[in-house]
Formats: structure tokens, C-alpha cells, sequence
């Protein structure tokens, strides 16, 4: 493995690291948006959270993860044979969803449309995890 691989391999990880801290806290603003619909003050507020989260953090974030394990990838094809890089991008292509999800309803509550609950936002919350755990599992125990 060339110091170069390793370079971007850090820096994909770095990346990674600051892209699920936002998916880890954009639906616990959600929380407390739906929470605080009657407060205009306090809306006000989240929607410049959240906007700022999205677009600051979590959108460079995940693009600089994107592009470094593309890189990753192109500099060792062969990792696209492995059964457990199959099931670390399955992982990868959901965490997209849920982050274009996040940003759909990012938009719909700055507009005041609150179509899910509270309960709903803590349920979701905890989708990034699960995704997590699946991510790291097959990184390193390389599961088939």
C-alpha cells in the first residue's frame, strides 16, 4: 500500500468522521424543531441550524468522503471484488438517501410544513448509526 493510498485513506476517514457527526445531529434539531413549532423565535433559530449544518458541514463533508473513496477505490480496483466493499457501499448509497432526506425535510419544516412527528425524528435519528455499524463492521472484520 503506497503512502499516497494511505494519505487519502486518513483524510477519507477524517471526512467521514465530520460528515456523520452532522448526520448524527440533523434530525435531533428536527426533534426539536417539531417540538417548538408554536415559537417563532425559536424556530427562526433552527432553521438557520439546520441550513448551516447542511450546507457548511455536512455537504462538504460528504463530498470530500465521496471523492477520497472514489479516489480509494481508484487506486485499488481491486477492493471493488471484495464481498465486504459491496455491503460498505450499500451502506454508503443509503447514507446518501438519509442525507437527501434530511435535506428534503430541512426545506418542507423552514416551511413550516411539519410532516413528521416528533417520535418520527427520534426513529430516524437513529438510522446513521445503524449505517454505522454495518460500515465498520465490514471495514474491518470484512465481513463476506
Amino acid at each position: 500500500m503506497s503512502s499516497a493510498y494511505l494519505w487519502v485513506k486518513a483524510f477519507h476517514v477524517v471526512a467521514m468522521v465530520a460528515w456523520f457527526a452532522g448526520l448524527f445531529y440533523i434530525f435531533r434539531l428536527f426533534v426539536y424543531h417539531v417540538q417548538q413549532r408554536h415559537e417563532p423565535a425559536v424556530v427562526a433559530t433552527l432553521v438557520i441550524m439546520e441550513r448551516r449544518l447542511m450546507r457548511a458541514i455536512m455537504a462538504p463533508a460528504m463530498i470530500v468522503t465521496i471523492a477520497l473513496g472514489s479516489t480509494m477505490l481508484f487506486m485499488q480496483p481491486a477492493l471493488l471484488r471484495m464481498p465486504w466493499m459491496h455491503l460498505k457501499l450499500g451502506a454508503v448509497v443509503l447514507l446518501l438517501a438519509y442525507h437527501g432526506f434530511a435535506s428534503v425535510t430541512r426545506k418542507r419544516f423552514a416551511r413550516g410544513d411539519y410532516f413528521l412527528s416528533e417520535t418520527a425524528c427520534r426513529a430516524i435519528n437513529e438510522v446513521p448509526t445503524l449505517l454505522l455499524i454495518a460500515i465498520v463492521v465490514a471495514v474491518i472484520v470484512r465481513v463476506p
